[in-house]
Order: C-alpha cells, then structure tokens, then sequence
C-alpha cells in the first residue's frame, strides 16, 4: 500500500516490483498475491489494462489511519480515557497538529465566534461559570 499511496496513480505490479527489487529481492507472483488480497480486501480497485490489471488506492493514507484510529477508540470501554493516554503519548508537535485539525474541522465561522462571542460576556458571567476560579473567589 506505501508505494499505491506515495505514486498516487494507478500503478502495474511491474512497478511496484521493480521498485521494491532495489531494496530487496521479491517474486512478482509475491507483489501480484499481495495487490489481489489487498483488492479482496476492498483497499484497491483494479482495472485491467491488457493481461495484467492496474491497482488504485480507494482511500488515502490519512483516511486510512482515521479509520484504524476511530476503530481502536470505539472499542474502548473507556472512551475518554482512551484520548486522555493517547494525547499523552503525543509529542508537542503531535498536540499541535491535533489542535490545528480541530480548527479545520469547526470551520473559520466557529473559531472566530467562540472568542468574539466570549469577549461580549458581561465580566459576571464569566466568573459564575467558574465559581473555582480566582476571578470567581474574589479576585486576584
């Protein structure tokens, strides 16, 4: 699947044989076993091109790993705590991705009104939601 996703084409296995052939030696009847369970699978689709078929991903690489990922959360009995360990397992530049996805994914309308929107609170508002909170406690 590395080489379908990295070339981004509909790809023979000639190709991907001869490309893995400068790492390793590898049989062609290897490469075209692989691409057809991999089609039996559902993650390529094929199209025949003389005698020999040409394989393209059905999914990108990112939608494939969101999907491996949901699935793992889903089955947590924890789902929570599940986000909680794997957040803490992220490095910073991880979290930062993290966060720079959930922007694109509440849109530009969202982030901007959330803080436009909180700044035209009255100043009591704010602190009744957080009675915890040193504003809330009587000030600083």
């Amino acid at each position: 699947m590395t080489r379908v996703w990295k070339w981004n084409r509909p790809v023979t296995v000639r190709e991907v044989l001869e490309d893995l052939q400068q790492e390793r030696s590898i049989a062609y009847t290897t490469v075209m076993t692989v691409l057809d369970n991999l089609h039996q699978k559902g993650w390529v689709r094929r199209e025949a091109e003389g005698r020999a078929y040409r394989y393209e991903a059905v999914s990108t690489r990112a939608a494939y790993a969101a999907a491996l990922m949901n699935d793992a959360w889903s089955q947590s009995d924890n789902p929570a705590a599940a986000l909680v360990a794997f957040f803490g397992m992220m490095s910073e530049e991880q979290r930062q991705a993290l966060r720079d996805a959930v922007r694109i994914v509440q849109g530009p309308e969202e982030t901007r009104e959330a803080p436009e929107a909180r700044r035209q609170e009255p100043p009591e508002a704010r602190q009744e939601e957080n009675p915890g909170s040193a504003e809330g406690a009587g000030g600083r």
